[in-house]
């Protein structure tokens, strides 16, 4: 099942400072969204449950990788909704 990926404000300020600065992880954080959108569960984001945030409705949020074993490797922050079939960025980050 494809999903369609919404943003939050904070989500696309990330994204959008990533391409301004032409930042060396764009390419790796555009080729984690289009796992998102294709397959969530994909093996290389290693997604998992992060238990200490939740969605605004109390919806289960999750982590993918966007690097792994890298010193300050970057995540997103996702949950599924607001409707059917779509995924909510929630954040790009490095990992805190």
């Amino acid at each position: 099942m494809a999903f369609r990926l919404s943003f939050t404000p904070e989500a696309s300020s990330v994204l959008r400072k990533l391409k301004d600065q032409k930042h060396p992880k764009l390419k790796k954080v555009r080729k984690t969204l289009g796992y998102l959108e294709t397959n969530p569960r994909h093996p290389g984001l290693e997604t998992h449950e992060f238990s200490s945030l939740s969605g605004p409705n109390g919806e289960k949020v999750f982590e993918a990788y966007v690097e792994n074993r890298t010193p300050g490797a970057w995540r997103v922050f996702w949950y599924y909704g607001p409707e059917p079939g779509m995924i909510r960025i929630l954040n790009i980050t490095a990992h805190p």
